[in-house]
C-alpha cells in the first residue's frame, strides 16, 4: 500500500476503535439497523451448511460472529480497530462462545498472514468495512487462497448511487446528495469520533468483474433501498405505518431492478468454482 493508504487505514481503525465504546448502544436502539442485520443474516444463511468455518471482515464487536456462533458454526473473526476487537473478545468471554468464535487484529489488505488458518466456508464482510479501501480489487482477489472449493463470499457495500442519499438535495444537503457520484478515485471524505478518512464507492458490476472466472454469481439484493437507512433515526417510531408498508415492499422487490443496485448497500453472494 502508498503511504496514504496506510494513513487512510490507521486513521479508520482509530475512529473505529473510539466508536466500539458507544457502537453496542446504538445499535441496541436502532430499528432499521435490527432489520438491516436481520435481512443480512436470512440471506448468508440460505448459502452455509451446519457447522461451517467462517472468516468475518471488519468484524465490529462481533453482533454477526456471536450469532453464526450461536447457529453452530465457527468463526474467526477479524478487525483492524483495537477497541472493537477489545470488545468482541469481552463479549465472546461472557457469553461463554470462546470454543467457537476465536478473534484477530488484521486489515482485510494483509489477508496471506490467514492462510495457514484457512481454507473457510464463507468470507464474509457486513455493512461496508470494505468500502474503506480504494484497493478493493485487490482485496477481492487475496480471497481464493482462504476459502474451499464451493466457498461462499458474501460482502455487504455501498453503491455509488443511493437513491435515499440522493433525495437528501431535497432537505437542503447537496454535499450528501452527490457525494457518492462524486467521490470517483479520490474517495469521498469521512469521519468517526474525530478521526478522518476516506471511503470509496463500489458498484455489483465492480464485484462481478473482479470475481469473474473463478466466481458464480449466487444472489443480488439491496438493502435500505426502499427502507430509508439508519442514520433517519427513529423513523419506524415515528412512522409507524410507513415503516410496515415501505419494509413489505423492500421484502418482495429486494433483488429486482432497479432496487437491487440502488440502496444505501447492496448484499452480494458468490460462489468459488
Amino acid at each position: 500500500m502508498s503511504i496514504k493508504d496506510v494513513v487512510n487505514e490507521k486513521e479508520a481503525a482509530g475512529g473505529f476503535s473510539k466508536q466500539a465504546l458507544v457502537f453496542d448502544q446504538y445499535d441496541a436502539g436502532n430499528t432499521i439497523i435490527h432489520y438491516k442485520r436481520q435481512r443480512v443474516r436470512s440471506h448468508v444463511l440460505r448459502f452455509l451448511s451446519p457447522g461451517s468455518s467462517i472468516l468475518e471482515l471488519n468484524a465490529g464487536t462481533g453482533e454477526d460472529a456471536i450469532f453464526f456462533a450461536r447457529e453452530g458454526h465457527r468463526v474467526h473473526a477479524t478487525d483492524i480497530a483495537e477497541g472493537m476487537q477489545a470488545r468482541l473478545i469481552e463479549k465472546v468471554r461472557t457469553k461463554q462462545l470462546t470454543d467457537k468464535v476465536t478473534a484477530e487484529r488484521c486489515s482485510f489488505t494483509a489477508l496471506d498472514s490467514l492462510q495457514q488458518k484457512g481454507p473457510y466456508d464463507l468470507i464474509f464482510s457486513n455493512f461496508a468495512g470494505l468500502n474503506c479501501t480504494r484497493e478493493l480489487g485487490s482485496v477481492l482477489h487475496s480471497f481464493a487462497p482462504l476459502l474451499k472449493p464451493g466457498g461462499v463470499i458474501t460482502l455487504v457495500i455501498l453503491p455509488p448511487f443511493s437513491l435515499w442519499e440522493t433525495l437528501m438535495l431535497f432537505r437542503g444537503h447537496p454535499g450528501t446528495a452527490f457525494r457518492r457520484l462524486l467521490s470517483g478515485r479520490k474517495g469521498a471524505p469521512a469521519h468517526v469520533e474525530g478521526f478522518h478518512f476516506r471511503c470509496w464507492y463500489y458498484s455489483p458490476a465492480f464485484v462481478k468483474r473482479a470475481l469473474k472466472g473463478a466466481y458464480e454469481l449466487l444472489k443480488l439484493e439491496g438493502l435500505c433501498t426502499i427502507v430509508p437507512p439508519s442514520y433517519i433515526e427513529h423513523f419506524a417510531e415515528k412512522h409507524p405505518k410507513a415503516w410496515k408498508f415501505l419494509r413489505a415492499k423492500e421484502d418482495k422487490w429486494k433483488d429486482k431492478w432497479p432496487w437491487r443496485t440502488i440502496g444505501d448497500y447492496y448484499i452480494i453472494s458468490f460462489r468459488k468454482k
